[in-house]
């Protein structure tokens, strides 16, 4: 499998305290890919970096061979890097289907000064990634009306909006019951998977992280100190003292 992504030797300090450690690890075409560890781990940080929100102290970030350090989450969006966030954040006085308009606009660099003027364009491809989300029945219904669960799915089919090769999921299932949340990152491994997109998603929902991903890798006080599938990583030594020394048991999938 080739490396989408390529993180190296990435660091990163506020003050005195060091957020990221010499952090390296890669992302394969297509893998679906769980960045865990306790609070304070480095997780959001280690995001951050890789969207261009936070500049680095040290370190390399490759997409696809070439680098992305330095650039701005803007930019970084262009080359084909979509993201979702902890707390999902969608535009309340308009509806279902605008919402997705606006990103797909966005992608296509059009800037109108009236929205009236833009209601049409890409409606249809709108209400499609709207089908593939579950959400086109709603379509035109207001989005500050949504359940969360729902806010989830449209905010998914944003990120989508712009074709990305990668998605960064943070805390996707944050907030959603146990049967939610499973479904969710069900729909998203099938629609990733269709599309060729890889995914590199925090979680602290371990049943969520050992039913669906690929491979696992675990940070803790800013550094990498395991990596691997489920099975390895419930019974790595390091992960269990570590991660899970407050006595929660990891087999069992409590986060």
């Amino acid at each position: 499998m080739s490396a989408l992504l390529e993180v190296r030797d990435l660091r990163k300090s506020f003050g005195g305290v060091t957020a990221l450690d010499d952090v390296s690890f890669t992302l394969g075409e297509g893998e679906f890919l769980a960045l865990i560890g306790p609070n304070g781990a480095g997780k959001s940080t280690c995001f951050n970096l890789v969207n261009g929100q936070l500049p680095a102290d040290g370190g390399e970030i490759l997409l696809g061979g070439r680098s992305i350090l330095g650039l701005g989450p803007r930019e970084i969006w262009r080359r084909g890097v979509g993201r979702t966030f902890q707390v999902a954040a969608i535009w309340g006085s308009l509806t279902v289907c605008e919402n997705v308009q606006m990103a797909l606009l966005s992608h296509a660099g059009q800037v109108l000064r009236f929205w009236r003027a833009a209601r049409e364009r890409y409606r249809d491809e709108a209400l499609a990634l709207l089908g593939d989300v579950g959400m086109h029945a709603q379509a035109d219904r207001p989005a500050r009306e949504l359940a969360y669960g729902d806010v989830k799915r449209v905010e998914l089919a944003i990120a989508l909006a712009n074709s990305p090769r990668l998605l960064l999921m943070d805390e996707p299932t944050a907030g959603m019951a146990p049967r939610e949340r499973n479904e969710l990152i069900s729909l998203t491994r099938r629609l990733v998977r269709e599309r060729g997109i890889s995914v590199l998603f925090t979680e602290h929902s371990m049943d969520v992280v050992f039913a669906h991903a690929d491979r696992i890798i675990v940070l803790a006080r800013g550094r990498l100190i395991a990596q691997g599938d489920a099975a390895a990583i419930q019974a790595d030594p390091k992960v269990q003292e570590t991660y899970f020394g407050s006595g929660r048991m990891l087999a069992r999938g409590r986060a």
